[in-house]
């Protein structure tokens, strides 16, 4: 299956959330950027609240895009031990990269939701969303950060490899990965447009749905 664009897959994923029972207590949690589009037509569809849950990977040094770990709004760091050994990274050198990341969380924080709080998630549902799963660091390492706070930890997902959405199965209460196509090789080759979200488009969002003005598209 190919999407119009990242709005198109949260329309399609909301079909399938929507058929889980026992939501009323649910917040839907987007990770930013990408996933906050998708997030944001579940919780319209489904009339749940939205908000952001941030997650930073952690590039190694030189090659940023491949991911050594991630930190989670919270503090909760995960880290790929294979790559760090692999690699001979330092561990100074990996405490400097999340110093910056954490940084870089709280801006977030700040910026998107215009200085109001989160949304509490202790004892309810929590559904976090992104644009799809290819490693999953981003995934686990929210996942790992909501499990002693929210009763229950939903991870879903417009496209998936088969292989991290099975792995990531036994840190969530439930997974649900709309498509997982064979071969995978990037979320993007299942978008017609993949195009970078802004931050002015996470703001905007999570201001409508704040707002319950969510906005239908074509």
């Amino acid at each position: 299956m190919i999407f119009r664009d990242r709005r198109d897959a949260g329309r399609a994923l909301a079909r399938i959330v929507g058929k889980l029972h026992d939501l009323g207590d649910a917040v839907v949690l987007g990770l930013p950027r990408g996933g906050v589009p998708v997030a944001y037509e579940v919780a319209c569809e489904l009339n749940l609240p939205l908000d952001i849950f941030i997650v930073r990977k952690l590039g190694v040094p030189g090659q940023e895009e491949l991911a050594m770990g991630a930190v989670a709004s919270g503090g909760t760091i995960i880290t790929n031990s294979l790559i760090v050994q692999e690699l001979g990274i330092p561990s100074e050198v990996i405490e400097a990269i999340v110093k910056r990341e954490r940084l870089e969380i709280e801006r977030r924080e700040r910026a998107y939701r215009d200085g109001l709080p989160p949304i509490p998630v202790e004892g309810r549902t929590a559904i976090l969303i992104d644009d799809g799963l290819a490693t999953g660091a981003s995934m686990l390492a929210a996942a790992r950060a909501l499990r002693p706070r929210a009763r229950r930890v939903i991870a879903a997902v417009p496209i998936a490899s088969e292989t991290t959405c099975n792995e990531l199965s036994d840190e969530v209460d439930q997974i649900i990965c709309a498509t997982t196509p064979q071969p995978f090789f990037a979320v993007g080759m299942f978008y017609r447009d993949f195009a970078q979200t802004t931050d002015e488009e996470v703001r905007t969002l999570l201001w409508q749905a704040r707002n319950r003005r969510c906005s239908r598209v074509a």
